[in-house]
């Protein structure tokens, strides 16, 4: 069967304190952060792109802290992908020669577009992959409605993604908005995120699915199941699928990851490094094995 390295795995940060104890030591310091996280999964959304540049002593130090399968998918800023001021195409080939120490590193760059971004304005997307795949892989996600009818609009925007070598990704928040917003978390999160069709898609050899799930794990077991199969069979289809899991403040965004590498491996029998003992596990669980 396929072996761990055929597919990605992780959460949409590298960095939080609430995952001491579990998947970081105890006395874990902020700058071991993504070495430890990188141990045990072989990908991470970089969303700190979103909102503000590295300086290029940090893509640096990023750099030195992951082994070279490691895959970043950084996410454009979104003074670009959703504010598009004058001169947004120079400001996106600037933020690209910033990322360029990463490359060998960078699985693919996220282009989050927002839902006003429709099917009128698939010109400018066409610009925006144009400038993108001079240097990177892409994967994009969409947002407005007309997108998910399967109709004209949604036939459009594939021929343009097919027609540079872009995926679009599997965005699922049907776990997300299952619950009531009890909590502050849930009701940022819910507030938040899109709550749209799931589409399933693969027109690259690396299709990429984001589940916004919630803090009770067994819940998201449920909403994701199909993609046990759809992965699995990706997997047979020799194709390598990037997976990243949410949860509302992703406190258990890393256990709930791993509860889905344990079913993908109770199912197919495909391994991933996740499910190796983590540093405050003192015993053997049934999650690790190897």
């Amino acid at each position: 069967m396929a072996a761990y390295s055929m597919y990605d795995l992780g959460c949409p940060m590298w960095a939080n304190d609430k995952w001491k104890g579990s998947l970081f030591r105890d006395d874990c310091r902020s700058s071991e952060f993504l070495a430890q996280y990188a141990r045990y999964f072989n990908s991470v959304e970089g969303n700190t792109t979103f909102y503000a540049d590295p300086s290029a002593e940090t893509i640096a130090r990023w750099c030195s802290q992951v082994p070279a399968d490691f895959r970043f998918m950084l996410k454009v800023p979104k003074r670009t992908s959703h504010d598009m001021m004058d001169g947004w195409p120079e400001e996106l080939q600037r933020w690209l020669e910033l990322m360029t120490p990463l490359k060998a590193n960078v699985g693919a760059i996220q282009l989050q577009l927002p839902a006003r971004f429709g099917p009128r304005a698939l010109p400018e997307l066409a610009t925006m992959l144009e400038i993108i795949r001079a240097q990177f892989a892409c994967v994009v996600e969409v947002r407005h409605p007309e997108f998910f009818e399967k109709g004209a609009a949604e036939q459009a925007l594939h021929q343009v993604l097919r027609g540079f070598s872009c995926e679009r990704l599997c965005f699922d928040s049907r776990a997300l908005f299952s619950v009531a917003a009890t909590t502050p978390a849930l009701l940022d999160a819910q507030a938040k995120k899109p709550r749209l069709p799931v589409h399933v898609v693969a027109l690259t050899e690396k299709p990429v699915v984001r589940f916004i799930g919630v803090d009770d794990l067994e819940t998201n077991r449920h909403f994701y199941a199909p993609w046990l199969i759809k992965v699995a069979t990706w997997l047979e289809q020799g194709l390598r699928p990037a997976l990243y899991f949410h949860t509302p403040d992703n406190q258990f965004a890393p256990l709930l990851a791993r509860q889905f590498a344990l079913d993908l491996w109770l199912q197919a029998q495909v391994p991933h490094p996740c499910l190796e003992l983590w540093p405050c596990e003192q015993q053997p669980q049934q999650t690790s094995l190897f």
